[in-house]
């Protein structure tokens, strides 16, 4: 999309007949996505805005912007069209497009928002949707019941079931035009959940979010979020989620961080009409400013004072095309996070601007007080503050969940350090699970050396320690504690753990010994006794020293040189040891299968010292450390062993995705239709359509297996979805092969 673009733009070309309303997926950081909508009116790449267009008031002409800002979709109200018959015969006697003098997609709203305003509208279920239809909408809406924030329970329940008894006459009347099946259940959890539940088996194109704008204009963000968590994790992942009258840029990261595709909103507008600009932090009055909060290309020539020496009409024009490039600015930016894996640390960030949107992300993104004797009056912090703790407490533990495993670790980048947030970060939580859950210690361990103290990489100034625990105390597990938690020495170099970029504090100050013991635990260490060494500066010898003796181990060859046989051996079972634990880690194999596969294993070393390829007993490449990002890389050979290792019985299904981080069982497999083997073989990726089962533990960017339906082997690949979403998509990669496997193989 290109934006402020002089002249006029090409009308856009129709879809595919064949992918006509389907939705697919091109790039994803965890649960934000980048897709494509396919209509009859061109492509539409999301996350998109559809700003609203009345028929009667058009401040920005829609044709302005197709051609100047690229919007590739609006949102006009078919009621007042309805309503107003010169309108409606223009509309039935050339088509909305024409009316509105605009060539991309048109959606079209119902009427439910005008009932939520005036009160009952005077139109009927099957009739609006078959006349949005006799329009030419792209995507119709059905009529849903509006469910307002001050409803009682059974209130909202009724106009749940209303809606849904209203879905099927509506499906039948839209025929073969898109239609929209709104989400409603005011502010209740599991009335949201129902109504995505009931909605979701009918034949709908896109799911809107209804019922958000009250929640919206009182700046009950915390409840708008809860509404998202209770509603996505249960609707089709093929369907683009739609928020309602939602298109204040401030909501955007976290609304796309959770999952969101699509805005709407005539807040470009209807703010300009008051005389106040949008930014991503709020509001701001045209009538307080000296400068701009935003330098828009609109208002390049022009100050604050020259727009308000303007004519009222002529006014409302310049600002509602500053709202609107602003809007666009930060949905584009939100865009470019999504690509960079950065969407959930830009929604930490933009928090910060206010104190509502605050109050949501930090309910988000902290788990409740499950075991907590805490009183609500004694909050100690914004975080203990934005715990449930009273009936909803431990109840959207499902829905994080389904936002962590979703995301793709490990990532390239640095992690910026910023306080307390930084633990929460989807993909560091996701990363720390893994190896919780995924990682044992060796049978023999019987207590813990750890390091700390230092940036990554560690290996660069501990390998001589490293090697010489290993050599004298082999039943010591030696690990490093960073900012992020303990981490085995075998997955030093992995990120986020070896590559977070904080101030000299975080690494200075005295281990906490409560959270090292808590750490432990998580790793199955908990009875174990350990000793800290503080890896920073000179003297490390001697503070070696001391732990040995914490550990009541023996001193006196701490000063002893090693001879260069012994050392190269020693480095050998450390590169072992790091085959083994990512194998663990990163495949999801358990330790013995692990240790079974790199038992005869060698190594080809790089000049920095580091594993570059792990070869098995015939010299055949089986696995590559990754040292942009410290993770594994399957060969041929390497899923050829670990598919031997395989103790599952092949998937022969499309199973619901377990959020628990399901462990041991090896790289999830993939069972694909007879049509693709012969491209898998040929190295060529798994398209949405072609997948007949899966495993339920597949999670995107994860190592998979590819198998025929007889259960050979094809070739491996990095898994794109979920089993959820393998189960539904029928357009998009499903499976980006890096290896086919030849008949001969």
């Amino acid at each position: 999309m290109v934006a402020w673009k002089e002249g006029t733009r090409k009308d856009p070309k129709p879809c595919r007949e064949q992918d006509r309303g389907k939705f697919e997926v091109t790039q994803r950081d965890g649960r934000a996505r980048l897709g494509r909508l396919h209509t009859e009116h061109g492509v539409l790449e999301t996350p998109a805005l559809l700003p609203v267009v009345n028929p009667n008031i058009r401040t920005i002409e829609p044709r302005e912007m197709w051609d100047k800002y690229g919007i590739g979709a609006l949102i006009t109200n078919s009621y007042i069209i309805w309503k107003h018959e010169n309108l409606k015969t223009q509309a039935q006697e050339n088509g909305v497009h024409a009316l509105l003098n605009f060539p991309g997609v048109v959606m079209t709203d119902s009427g439910t928002f005008q009932s939520y305003i005036y009160g009952d509208v005077e139109v009927g279920v099957e009739e609006i949707v078959l006349f949005q239809r006799s329009i030419g909408v792209d995507i119709a809406t059905m009529l849903d019941v509006f469910s307002r924030p001050d409803m009682t329970e059974s209130e909202v329940e009724e106009a749940v079931h209303e809606t849904v008894k209203r879905a099927e006459a509506s499906v039948e009347a839209s025929g073969d035009t898109m239609l929209n099946g709104p989400i409603q259940g005011g502010i209740f959890r599991k009335l949201r959940q129902l109504s995505a539940q009931l909605m979701a088996p009918h034949e709908f194109s896109v799911h809107p979010i209804g019922g958000i704008v009250p929640v919206m204009e009182q700046q009950r963000y915390k409840d708008y979020a809860k509404i998202m968590m209770a509603t996505l994790p249960h609707l089709p992942p093929n369907r683009p989620v739609h928020m309602f009258g939602c298109g204040h840029p401030m909501l955007f990261p976290m609304s796309i961080a959770l999952g969101a595709d699509l805005f709407d909103s005539a807040a470009y507008a209807l703010f300009a009409r008051d005389g106040r600009l949008l930014t991503p932090w709020g509001t701001e009055r045209i009538d307080d400013l000296v400068d701009w909060p935003m330098l828009m290309p609109c208002v390049a020539m022009l100050s604050p004072a020259d727009v308000r020496a303007m004519s009222a009409l002529e006014k409302e024009k310049c600002l509602a095309h500053y709202n609107l490039e602003v809007t666009l600015a930060e949905l584009a930016r939100c865009k470019q996070a999504v690509r960079d894996g950065k969407i959930w640390q830009l929604a930490e960030q933009r928090s910060h601007q206010h104190p509502a949107l605050r109050e949501a992300f930090l309910w988000v993104s902290t788990r409740p007080a499950l075991n907590s004797n805490q009183r609500p009056d004694l909050f100690y912090n914004d975080r203990d503050a934005a715990k449930d703790l009273k009936t909803d407490r431990g109840m959207w533990e499902d829905s994080w969940d389904w936002v962590v495993w979703n995301q793709h670790t490990p990532r390239t980048g640095g992690v910026q350090w910023s306080g307390d947030d930084t633990f929460v970060r989807p993909h560091i939580q996701k990363a720390r699970r893994a190896i919780h859950t995924r990682w044992t210690s060796r049978e023999e361990t019987n207590c813990a050396f750890i390091f700390h103290g230092i940036r990554g990489p560690f290996r660069d100034r501990l390998i001589d320690q490293f090697i010489w625990l290993q050599h004298h105390f082999p039943n010591v597990q030696t690990l490093m504690l960073t900012p992020l938690g303990l981490i085995p020495v075998a997955l030093e170099d992995v990120n986020p753990f070896a590559h977070v970029n904080a101030p000299d504090w975080v690494l200075n100050h005295r281990p906490d010994d409560l959270w090292i013991q808590r750490e432990l635990e998580r790793l199955g260490m908990g009875d174990i006794p350990y000793a800290c060494v503080d890896a920073k500066g000179d003297g490390i010898k001697s503070r070696m020293e001391t732990a040995l003796e914490q550990l009541n181990l023996p001193t006196e060859l701490l000063h002893a040189p090693m001879k260069n046989e012994a050392r190269k051996e020693v480095d050998h079972i450390l590169n072992q040891h790091q085959a083994i634990e990512k194998m663990m880690v990163m495949l999801n194999m358990d330790r013995v299968s692990s240790e079974s596969v790199a038992v005869d294993s060698s190594f080809v070393i790089n000049r920095q010292g580091r594993v570059k390829n792990v070869l098995d007993s015939t010299g055949e490449h089986m696995l590559s450390p990754r040292l942009r990002d410290g993770g594994l890389s399957l060969a041929n050979a390497g899923a050829l062993h670990l598919f031997s290792k395989r103790t599952e019985p092949l998937p022969n299904t499309m199973p619901i995705s377990e959020w628990n981080g399901t462990s041991g069982n090896g790289p999830a497999c993939v069972i694909v239709a007879s049509d693709a083997e012969p491209y898998v073989r040929q190295g060529r990726n798994v398209f949405h359509g072609f997948v007949l089962a899966c495993d339920r533990w597949i999670l995107p960017g994860e190592a998979c297996l590819i198998l025929n339906e007889a259960g050979a082997l094809l070739g491996h690949g990095i898994s794109q979805c979920n089993a959820n979403e393998l189960s539904v998509f029928t357009k998009g990669i499903a499976v980006k092969t890096r290896g086919g496997i030849l008949a001969e193989e």
